[in-house]
């Protein structure tokens, strides 16, 4: 490419090569390396998976026991506590196996404070339900009055399009 300024008469040329494009030789080298390395990455991508999912049920479990925790009995807290603990031991090592069987006893630990939770929303919904149920259904018991209309059309317009 060349530029010319016209007012000082200055030229400058630019040349522009394509090198960074991977030859065949490099192409097949990196795909084989991508099919030599698929299962240390689906197991990889499984102890992340599973990882995330034991984080994600920690917080849920803390949340809840931050916001209902005192409908549980001191031995029912504790159980709870203990599970935690445990699956936090567990996201330390890289031991998938252990790390969801840590997730499940959580789970199973927690269960009693989400069926407390869930009892305690459907009583609150129960007792604020009724006085709305009432209230539910409304008519309106005003006179209808059925009415018929004509169309009127704008002789000045229809005019001016017959033109």
């Amino acid at each position: 490419m060349n530029a010319k300024d016209k007012a000082t008469g200055k030229e400058n040329k630019i040349t522009i090569k394509a090198n960074g494009g991977l030859s065949e030789e490099e192409i097949k080298k990196m795909e084989e390396d991508a099919e030599k390395h698929a299962e240390e990455d689906k197991k990889l991508k499984e102890l992340v998976d599973a990882k995330n999912m034991a984080e994600a049920m920690i917080h849920s479990v803390e949340k809840s026991m931050k916001d209902h925790g005192d409908a549980l009995s001191k031995e029912e807290k504790d159980k709870i506590d203990s599970s935690i603990k445990d699956l936090q031991e567990a996201l330390k090592t890289d031991n998938k196996d252990e790390i969801e069987a840590k997730n499940k006893a959580l789970a199973e630990a927690s269960q009693k404070l989400g069926e407390k939770v869930y009892a305690e929303q459907q009583a609150k919904q129960q007792a604020q339900g009724a006085p709305q149920g009432e209230n539910e259904e409304k008519t309106v018991d005003a006179d209808v009055v059925d009415a018929e209309f004509e169309e009127v059309k704008d002789e000045k317009k229809e005019s001016k399009s017959d033109k």
